[in-house]
């Protein structure tokens, strides 16, 4: 129990959508930072990831420090469960816990909607954010850049 008053309190957060902060790829994929872990206490982190027809997405990877779901709200969003590819549609849900291998993919050349949840509430829009700047830059890093950029921010390939 982390809350131990017997009376409930004002507390809750509230933010217009248009204050909420974004970043969107050089593919066009657009990332909604809908509620990182900054506006919820580091509780959890909700994204949403709107994906055009181009094919993208993360390759195999594991996290130490939080688990990682998804759930697809329109179109087809490949997810690797560890084992293998499931081409997840509307409704479809997977959870990943803490070392899970994982990866998602859009390859279906239409747009695909999916709502990524990661818990606790890691600063996961650094790492987006700082991807979407080495994507638009054109930049090439070195596979020892990339392992420092993504051990910067808990991801490790598999």
């Amino acid at each position: 129990m982390s809350y131990t008053k017997d009376v409930g309190e004002v507390s809750a957060r509230y933010r217009p959508g248009a204050e909420v902060p974004s970043v969107t790829y050089p593919s066009g994929t657009h990332v909604v930072f809908t509620a990182p872990g900054s506006a919820t206490n580091g509780q959890y982190g909700l994204f949403e990831w709107n994906m055009t027809g181009a094919r993208g997405g993360a390759d195999p990877h594991f996290h130490k420090t939080f688990s990682e779901s998804f759930y697809v709200m329109e179109g087809t969003v490949r997810l690797f469960n560890g084992e293998t590819w499931i081409d997840a549609t509307k409704g479809d849900f997977l959870y990943v816990p803490q070392g899970g291998i994982h990866a998602f993919s859009n390859e279906s050349g239409v747009p695909a909607r999916m709502l990524i949840l990661f818990a606790p509430g890691p600063p996961r829009e650094e790492y987006f954010s700082e991807l979407a700047e080495i994507r638009s830059a054109g930049r090439k890093l070195t596979d020892e850049e990339w392992i420092e950029v993504w051990a910067r921010h808990d991801q490790y390939p598999a």
